[in-house]
């Protein structure tokens, strides 16, 4: 069994308070959806001292300032955007940045550059079933897939690719944040064929069996 600590969007206090005791222990690594500021992540990796994997969300800054130095990325932490990677427990991550272009800031894009990343993945996903057997175990994306788990509005709306990219690799998790309703928690997680889409905003904990 791998247990994940995901993460997304909402710093938490309880995270400050307990990731580096007994309730996290077990963590075998992290994930981050994005939208959080790199010296929360940083805190999170050096408290815990576990591996990250991150993707950018459409709210990510270039550069943060820190108390002594400005900072590009959270340090020591594996940017997960178009790629995919094979962690140390043997599970098969990808991931894509940002949301859907409504005001032209960073990491926005239109469905078609989107349907334009997953594409590029693609040959990556035959590679690791040709290696290991199966295409992918983790989607790793800020946005979440077309009508799971999104809204109406806009820079809400879900992304068409991802849909498709469940439909033919079918990985056991789609890990996203960005659409948070504070009022009603029960859309965090759905089903979709073979995959769990769960919107970890905040934290949620993932136990993965391979």
């Amino acid at each position: 069994m791998t247990r994940i600590l995901a993460v997304s969007d909402v710093e938490s206090q309880y995270i400050y308070h307990a990731i580096g005791g007994e309730r996290f222990r077990d963590v075998d690594f992290v994930v981050s959806c994005g939208d959080l500021p790199y010296y929360y992540l940083d805190y999170i990796i050096s408290m815990s001292n576990k591996d990250m994997y991150y993707v950018r969300g459409n709210h990510a800054h270039e550069i943060e300032t820190g108390e002594r130095h400005q900072v590009t990325e959270p340090q020591g932490a594996r940017n997960l955007h178009l790629k995919s990677m094979r962690t140390p427990e043997g599970v098969l991550l990808a991931g894509i940045e940002g949301c859907l272009v409504y005001n032209h800031g960073p990491h926005q894009y239109s469905q078609n550059q989107m349907w334009q990343m997953v594409l590029r993945l693609v040959p990556r996903l035959i590679t690791n079933y040709l290696l290991y057997g199966r295409y992918l175990d983790i989607f790793i994306t800020h946005a979440p897939p077309w009508k799971i788990n999104d809204q109406e509005d806009l820079p809400h709306q879900g992304i068409k690719a991802f849909r498709w990219l469940l439909k033919v690799f079918r990985p056991r998790y789609h890990l996203h944040g960005h659409t948070h309703d504070y009022l009603n928690r029960s859309g965090i997680k759905t089903r979709y064929l073979d995959t769990d889409v769960i919107n970890v905003t905040g934290y949620q904990i993932i136990d993965f069996q391979l």
